[in-house]
């Protein structure tokens, strides 16, 4: 039984230690910020020393461990987790899931989608095909991965009028999302999409002269004409629930006049088509 209780202590020791290490911050940075006494969190560290429940959630509040992880942390100290996981579909999420579906539909006639933490798709609204249309089934079958929809040299990718700015800006935001997170799933994604074939289309890629609020658009060639996009991502305010805390959503905008017209009509159109 000690045993087994010095494995834990060794176990969340060396997983605070790995937290700590991955926020760039000193013992005594980290004890002070806590509440806590540098020489406490070495003995924790080194497996010394056994963390209460209530100092193992402040030092996760602290390091801004996703809740997924607070509750690997609690396991590992021997604490049941704190935080629920449960499925959007579940009733106590009902509030959760009707605001989320407000929001998509309300956003329209502009593409909106929502992801969990791995970026697969939860759900979209109808202005979303806008960006997906020509997209090859396999790549939207079951619940797809924004990832995989706009890197992959087939998806979004070959209808982009800037694909190399496009992909370094995702590639950046997913490595730095997977060394925040520690998550090994997000790791492997990055490593995936990171070996697709880099798109060319040919004259590439400053855009407009004039320089623009945002660094990177998304420019999507059509036969209409080049929509321009740029995108806003919003989340749950103080979320008790794993699920709820790995939720995001990305609202897309028009960047210029003739986007929104085009998005503008092509709502109206499909509206039209729609019998009554």
């Amino acid at each position: 039984m000690k045993l087994r209780a010095d494995r834990n202590l060794s176990r969340i020791g060396a997983l605070l230690r790995e937290w700590r290490q991955r926020r760039r911050l000193s013992q005594l940075d980290l004890a002070l910020a806590a509440g806590t006494s540098a020489r406490h969190l070495s003995y924790v560290e080194t497996g010394r020393s056994a963390p209460s429940r209530d100092m193992v959630l402040r030092l996760s509040h602290t390091l801004d461990v996703p809740l997924r992880e607070r509750n690997t942390l609690l396991v590992a100290a021997g604490y049941a987790p704190a935080y629920q996981e449960s499925s959007l579909d579940d009733d106590h999420l009902a509030s959760a899931r009707a605001a989320l579906e407000h929001m998509l539909a309300a956003h329209e006639p502009y593409p909106a989608v929502a992801v969990d933490r791995w970026w697969n798709v939860v759900t979209a609204n109808t202005a979303l095909t806008v960006l997906t249309d020509g997209v090859p089934a396999r790549l939207l079958a079951d619940r797809p991965n924004v990832y995989r929809l706009v890197l992959h040299p087939e998806g979004l990718a070959a209808r982009l009028a800037n694909p190399r700015q496009v992909r370094e800006q995702l590639l950046e935001r997913l490595a730095r999302q997977a060394d925040t997170t520690g998550d090994p799933r997000l790791r492997e994604l990055h490593e995936e999409v990171s070996e697709y074939p880099a798109v060319d289309t040919g004259a590439e890629e400053a855009g407009p002269t004039d320089p623009g609020p945002f660094q990177v658009p998304i420019r999507v060639r059509t036969p209409h004409g080049e929509l321009s996009l740029f995108g806003t991502m919003a989340t749950f305010g103080a979320p008790a629930d794993v699920t709820l805390s790995e939720l995001a959503v990305e609202l897309f905008y028009p960047l210029d006049e003739f986007t929104a017209r085009f998005l503008r009509g092509r709502a109206d159109a499909l509206s039209a088509a729609v019998p009554g």
